[in-house]
């Protein structure tokens, strides 16, 4: 179950896709615009006159220009540095608020009251509290902070920008169809108060129509679209958006309300303490500067769980605590066989998301709509020996573990999982991709649905159907000693490194002296790849030829 349902885009959201309402970056100041007025996207706005506004968080009334206030509402971008969104309300305006909330609507749908999100959430909005306030009297001002709500986010935020009496909203955009909805519902309600929704690019390098094919359609295969991105790229792309010099403008520390405990908000504490996930914006630096120094040796390093040779920035990406500009123009800036490789997995989150905003449907259904016809297995015990790590294959009970008790899982250790239950045991893609989204603590929509579409065989780009990872020799390969393995399955941790990818070939007397007998200390394999890869064969024919035949 995704973070955020699915939902078809409503006529709100048609409405405000097509008469440019709350489209991007501000423009410059035409050429004989007189002075009162100002530029945002495709309207012009007068400056309205001077109006008295009541501030219920001051408990007095200032004297203001309608023009003079704003709203930054934060969501996956919980910084407070190289933000769009708060760059340009504090250039435009005088006096901005800034809003978090924890929305009910997403909040409502977790299975577990006890969830590392809602807490590294928590911990980033503490810390963003505070650098809010130092910033604002670095630059002179008396100090500022957040206004942490909780709530229907599509109810508080207007209710918060009323309240205020603010002339505008700003938001940094969401590609996720059920944020679309809700974005587009938020901007309804703001426009019958004549309050302007005006939303940024800053969650991805190009959005939407910025890359495409020379025919102006989407892509759907990486490779042209990721030579075309990097043509695209320019300087200016990267170019952080600067917030400091202006931070003055920030609300005074009076209108900012505490941030919740975990208990105020219905959830309980979790082990994100006990993991190598720092939190918030100095988490997230601390783990760059350390990728840093490996960054050279990516390429070589990042297929071995057992090694150090990711970022583990994945999470922070996220929510948005560092800046995808600055993690690419450090990558781009290298120059190196590692700095290029990580590029390249940086454009493939572009790719996703560009691929899930012109195809909404992949929230539900296969890419390719063929593949909607394959087959699926309904083996309630294979998934649930999946889920619970007792498959009899060690490298995939090992990477189950992993992210049950961490939240967190290799990006090659997701790539075998995810194979080995769509094609060593036939199951429906989207149960797999459903469990990945309750339980990884960087699960991101576009990027998960991308992920298991093309370990299913189903999406853009895809892995071939016929090609099905073995993952015995995936273990060996990737973890030839067995490291990782001991490392989440302790029974196993005596066994001799020549059985330790397929421990169930031990003779009785190997498994008495590693002190594992298997079916007993160990699960047994729960199905025989050789036969599964068979299966799965016939199921993709069975597709392919209806197909061919016009079904």
């Amino acid at each position: 179950m995704p973070l955020l349902p699915a939902r078809q885009p409503t006529a709100a959201w048609t409405r405000l896709k097509t008469c440019g309402c709350g489209i991007a970056e501000p423009s410059p100041r035409p050429a004989g615009l007189p002075a009162y007025a100002r530029s945002v996207g495709t309207r012009i706005i007068p400056v309205r006159p001077t109006v008295i506004v009541s501030n219920p968080c001051h408990g007095r009334s200032f004297i203001l220009s309608r023009a003079d206030s704003a709203l930054v509402w934060f969501r996956r971008d919980l910084r407070c540095d190289d933000h769009a969104a708060l760059h340009y309300a504090l250039r435009d305006y005088r006096r901005v608020y800034c809003l978090f909330v924890f929305d009910t609507e997403i909040l409502s749908l977790l299975p577990s009251r006890c969830d590392r999100r809602v807490e590294f959430i928590r911990e980033s909005l503490l810390e963003l509290d505070g650098a809010l306030d130092a910033l604002c009297r670095h630059a002179g001002g008396s100090g500022s902070g957040l206004i942490v709500r909780h709530g229907c986010a599509r109810d508080v935020v207007a209710a918060t920008a009323f309240e205020l009496g603010v002339d505008a909203v700003l938001c940094n955009r969401d590609y996720e169809p059920a944020a679309i909805d809700r974005d587009a519902d938020v901007a309804e309600r703001l426009r019958t108060r004549e309050i302007d929704f005006r939303s940024f690019k800053d969650q991805v390098v190009f959005e939407k129509d910025e890359v495409l094919t020379q025919a102006g359609k989407p892509f759907s295969v990486f490779t042209p679209y990721k030579r075309a991105w990097l043509k695209t790229l320019a300087t200016a792309q990267l170019e952080a958006f600067p917030v400091a010099a202006q931070a003055a403008a920030l609300a005074p520390r009076e209108a900012h309300e505490e941030v919740p405990t975990l208990a105020q908000l219905g959830f309980e504490a979790t082990n994100l303490g006990e993991l190598a996930l720092p939190c918030g914006m100095s988490g997230a630096q601390t783990l760059f500067d350390d990728f840093r120094k490996r960054i050279d040796r990516y390429k070589a390093a990042r297929d071995f769980p057992a090694r150090k040779g990711v970022s583990y920035l994945s999470t922070h990406l996220r929510f948005g605590t560092i800046s995808i500009r600055r993690l690419a123009r450090e990558a781009h800036a290298r120059r190196s066989e590692g700095g290029d490789t990580w590029l390249s997995e940086l454009i493939w989150r572009d790719f996703y998301h560009q691929i899930l905003w012109h195809n909404p449907h992949v929230v539900t259904r296969a890419f390719r709509p063929e593949f909607d016809r394959v087959e699926w297995a309904h083996d309630d015990e294979g998934f649930a020996a999946w889920c619970e790590a007792r498959t009899g294959y060690p490298i995939v009970d090992a990477a189950m573990r992993q992210l049950n008790h961490t939240g967190y899982m290799h990006n090659r250790l997701r790539m075998i999982v995810a194979s080995f239950l769509t094609k060593d045991l036939g199951i429906d893609w989207r149960l797999g991709e459903g469990y990945f989204a309750r339980h990884l603590n960087d699960f991101d929509l576009a990027a998960n649905n991308g992920g298991w579409q093309w370990a299913a065989s189903t999406g853009c780009d895809a892995q071939p159907w016929f090609r099905i990872f073995n993952p015995v020799t995936q273990s060996q390969r990737f973890d030839s000693a067995g490291e990782f393995i001991r490392r989440y399955v302790p029974e196993l941790s005596r066994v001799p490194e020549r059985f330790i990818h397929a421990p169930w070939t031990m003779s009785p007397a190997d498994q008495a002296a590693a002190r594992c007998r298997i079916g007993d200390d160990y699960p047994a394999p729960i199905v025989d790849h050789a036969s599964a890869r068979e299966r799965t064969l016939a199921r993709f024919e069975a597709v392919r030829g209806g197909a061919e035949a016009g079904m």
